[in-house]
């Protein structure tokens, strides 16, 4: 079966979803549609000219970015410049082009997630919370023949996901009861006779923005005509998101041996530094893109330094004031997203005729001379 952008795009959001997104952000549909059969999909940091060059090449059919290219309404498309030429080759050679933005740095698994991972920050905690996330209780009643299948469906799209366990779940035995009508077309019994079943009662834990597709694939999974189940919202727990990451490192370093740390795990040949180099460091925050506005909450959070981009002087100054120690990587350590949201795409349609691969053009505007 041929996929959709459609298709792509709602797996794409179960893992980012568009409400993750801070207030104003710009994300979703940039150009083109989803309404089309997807073979190929490109994932991008930046949406450049060189960008569209390599897609079109490749012959990419939609490319997931995480910077918007259009961040501001444009006033007009002239084809004289760059920002002109991209659409114009988006349109003409039916290249869809799509963004995540704040909801793909705020995702479990996103963009700060895989910086945290590359600086193998232990159990990492969220460093500016954003988005708190209600959580519900799934209930399903299936025949006990069933009750494997219908974990395993739960589990993949999401369900019983607790701290780093996933396929969390809950069953006890009891007797189901039914009598189908005479229009039902029963799975077991018949009709109008009262049938009684064996049958389990498992229960689950599911974020709000996994409800529909819970529901979707344990309605798919079940054997039943009307498969019963509940959704009970929960006060507790609920899941607390945002942006950058916070935590531990597993062996103390002073802060010029944490640099070259920094440069190798992020692929990047120079870095600016805030602070003492000699200084001991334990605790690391991390925070893709520009960091200026979370030196403070970086700070409050414990962390002995700051890995980020885009520093401003003034902001360097007071940090330095205040004794906290910043390295300033550059906005392109955010690139680390285009291999690993590509791995996780490749997850979710393994075994579907799909082709998905990580751009592999720099866009790093940045020449160190």
């Amino acid at each position: 079966m041929t996929l959709t952008g459609k298709d792509v795009i709602k797996e794409f959001e179960r893992f980012s979803p568009k409400a993750y997104a801070v207030e104003g952000d710009r994300n979703g549909l940039m150009v083109g549609t989803l309404n089309k059969p997807v073979q190929h999909v490109m994932i991008a940091l930046d949406v450049l000219e060189e960008t569209m060059n390599e897609a079109i090449e490749q012959k990419v059919d939609l490319i997931i970015a995480h910077h918007p290219l259009l961040f501001r309404p444009l006033k007009q498309i002239n084809l004289d410049t760059a920002m002109g030429r991209i659409v114009q080759k988006a349109i003409q050679h039916e290249i869809t082009i799509y963004a995540a933005h704040t909801n793909l740095d705020v995702a479990s698994g996103g963009v700060n997630d895989l910086l945290a991972n590359a600086l193998h920050i232990q159990s990492p905690e969220v460093l500016v919370p954003t988005y708190k996330e209600d959580m519900f209780k799934f209930v399903a009643f299936v025949p006990k023949t069933h009750g494997d299948a219908i974990r395993e469906s739960l589990g993949e799209v999401g369900a019983g996901f607790i701290g780093e366990y996933s396929h969390c779940s809950f069953s006890s035995i009891g007797e189901g009861t039914f009598r189908p009508t005479e229009r039902a077309n029963p799975y077991l019994g018949e009709n109008n006779k009262q049938e009684v079943v064996e049958e389990e009662r498992i229960e689950t834990i599911v974020p709000k923005h996994l409800t529909t597709s819970v529901i979707e694939a344990f309605v798919s999974a079940h054997p039943y005509e009307e498969p019963a189940y509940d959704l009970y919202p929960l006060e507790e727990p609920s899941v607390t998101l945002g942006l950058g990451r916070v935590g531990k490192i597993p062996q103390a370093q002073t802060l010029r041996e944490y640099v070259d740390v920094v440069k190798k795990a992020l692929s990047v040949e120079n870095v600016r530094v805030v602070g003492n180099l000699d200084k001991k460091i334990n605790r690391v925050a991390v925070l893709g893109g520009d960091g200026n506005k979370y030196v403070n909450q970086a700070l409050r959070k414990g962390a002995d330094v700051l890995v980020t981009g885009d520093l401003y002087y003034h902001v360097a100054q007071d940090a330095k004031m205040d004794g906290m120690t910043i390295i300033d990587a550059g906005h392109h350590i955010e690139a680390i997203m285009k291999k690993g949201v590509a791995e996780e795409l490749q997850k979710r349609f393994e075994g579907k005729e799909l082709k998905i691969s990580a751009s592999k053009n720099s866009t790093d505007p940045f020449q160190f001379m």
